[in-house]
């Protein structure tokens, strides 16, 4: 099946997005994510015990994760400390 008839899948803070390819940057998530505030850092969720991750904009992500199931992110609002 060529790769651009198959749709690959990630979530951002439990909704699903789908992509036609199987790499994604950070930029290219917080693109798909409609109204998405820039000044909200994206998070991937770490596997089992691993940490989560703060994702960069230049990050890449590999959405065929065979056994792995889907990529998911989540968005943090900036910290409003003293306020």
């Amino acid at each position: 099946m060529p790769e651009n008839s198959r749709k690959y899948f990630f979530f951002v803070d439990n909704q699903k997005y789908e992509h036609d390819s199987s790499s994604i940057t950070g930029a290219g998530i917080r693109q798909k994510v409609p109204n998405l505030d820039p000044s909200y850092s994206l998070f991937q969720e770490g596997h089992g015990n691993d940490p989560d991750k703060l994702v960069q904009d230049n990050d890449g992500f590999d959405l065929e994760r065979q056994g792995q199931g889907p990529l998911k992110f989540y968005t943090v609002p900036p910290a409003a400390f003293g306020v």
